[in-house]
């Protein structure tokens, strides 16, 4: 979400670009980790950085508590600390602190239950902290949706790693997207909840339909590769079967977590079942 809360004093846009390479060069991480790590589209980063966009004043906020400098450096109003106040250090920074812990009162209230406030006190911080670095709602969601699908993607690439073959990847698929952990069940009920806002909001209907782009097309890439080695069946249309597979998901998971104690672990083993069942039937090489 573009916010009209936009650079209007301080450096030339050119300066604060300049001044924003040098924090992520200090950082020693790529260009796409940084902007995972300040929760910021890496297209918006790059388009700021070559000076076809402006930086956000809470953007800004953000790339400064990554950084640990000081914002008014990256604005152009105050000349660099040579020697800094220490902070308290916080696992990932303030920003990353603050979208975990949304992600987190999401998933155990519902997005139109959580105030900022309620994140305020989880953070142990004010609420005019929070809209430092996010300054609305709207804002806030939109980080939450991209550090999940940023998670989702990191856990799902880690499983794939250690398998043998598109098999095994596909299996591994399948358990990650079981929710039979409370962690798991967690994950989905977050991605239940912003299913519901990405109805209403188009920021968030954008990154939605961007992230299950992403996610069938990694289905549909195992199953391309798995027809290649032999192990799925030769005549197998790829994205058809990645379609087919991910809505099953989608619809099964949905009733797994409509349901708790131990039904909600039988339903997962069905759901489970059910998934390995179609694969068994429609993909896997007879």
């Amino acid at each position: 979400m573009e916010t009209d809360d936009v650079l209007d004093g301080g450096a030339p846009a050119a300066d604060t670009a300049a001044r924003v390479r040098e924090v992520i060069a200090a950082a020693g991480v790529s260009q796409r980790e940084f902007a995972r790590r300040v929760v910021l589209d890496p297209s918006k980063l790059s388009r700021s950085l070559s000076g076809t966009r402006r930086f956000t004043v809470a953007e800004l906020a953000r790339i400064a508590d990554e950084g640990r400098v000081d914002a008014g450096w990256l604005l152009g109003t105050r000349p660099r600390e040579e020697d800094p106040a220490p902070t308290v250090g916080i696992e990932g920074g303030r920003p990353l602190q603050i979208v975990r812990e949304t992600v987190r009162l999401i998933a155990e209230h519902g997005f139109h239950a959580v105030r900022v406030a309620d994140i305020a006190r989880a953070c142990a911080t004010s609420s005019a902290a929070i809209h430092y670095h996010f300054p609305g709602r709207a804002e806030l969601l939109e980080a939450a949706v991209r550090w999940c699908m940023d998670e989702d993607t990191s856990h799902r690439a880690a499983r794939l790693a250690g398998a043998d073959d598109a098999a095994a990847e596909l299996r591994q698929l399948l358990a990650l997207q079981t929710p039979r952990t409370e962690q798991q069940r967690r994950q989905w009920a977050v991605w239940l909840d912003l299913w519901a806002e990405a109805a209403r909001s188009t920021a968030v209907g954008r990154l939605h339909s961007e992230y299950y782009r992403q996610w069938r097309e990694t289905v549909a890439d195992v199953v391309r590769r798995g027809v290649g080695q032999g192990v799925f069946r030769a005549g197998v249309d790829p994205q058809a079967a990645a379609l087919t597979l991910t809505a099953l998901i989608d619809g099964l998971a949905t009733h797994v977590l409509s349901v708790s104690g131990p039904s909600a672990a039988r339903a997962a083993d069905a759901m489970h079942a059910a998934l390995t069942t179609h694969v068994t039937h429609t993909i896997l090489t007879p």
